[in-house]
């Protein structure tokens, strides 16, 4: 029983977050194709948002439909979160190929947007800002990857929360 259920669940984790990830990225490419890539609107970040809340229920929703309509609280942070992750690691695999084949200045036109930013400012020393832009340069992937992951499975986690409260449903115990 406990492996069809984790059957169930992985396959739910699987398809949901590959349609999460699937959608994240047709909205990089529209942005990218539009020229905001560097400065995206603030729009994109709040589709993102609903596109994941939205995931995330319709997963666990799936899921206690596969489940006889029954969910318990833990079941559905696992497939909430389970999706969230899926998307933020294909996300991070994008974002990696964009950045280093399919848009290859990205780095270093980002650390000159920061730059320009940080001229504006006249307290910041030149030899900070240059110290600034070498370790954007030098740990980008690294940031970038880790902060999509933990931003994605913490929000997972907290929509997964909210998600899996009002939907659970135990099942009777006798």
């Amino acid at each position: 029983m406990e492996n069809q259920d984790n059957s169930k669940r992985k396959g739910v984790m699987l398809n949901y977050g590959l349609l999460l990830a699937f959608f994240t990225i047709i909205v990089s490419v529209i942005n990218y194709a539009f020229g905001n890539a560097y400065e995206p609107h603030w729009s994109i970040n709040v589709i993102s948002l609903i596109a994941m809340v939205v995931a995330i229920f319709l997963g666990i929703k799936e899921y206690k439909k596969q489940n006889g309509s029954f969910l318990s609280l833990g079941q559905g942070l696992k497939v909430g979160v389970g999706i969230a992750l899926i998307s933020a690691i294909i996300s991070a695999i994008y974002i990696y190929v964009f950045a280093k084949f399919i848009e290859p200045d990205f780095v270093d036109n980002i650390i000159e947007i920061q730059r320009q930013k940080f001229l504006e400012n006249p307290k910041m020393a030149e030899e900070m800002i240059d110290t600034i832009g070498e370790n954007t340069r030098q740990y980008f992937f690294a940031y970038t990857i880790g902060s999509i992951l933990i931003f994605s499975i913490f929000l997972g986690f907290v929509v997964s929360l909210i998600v899996s409260l009002a939907m659970q449903k135990k099942e009777d115990q006798y």
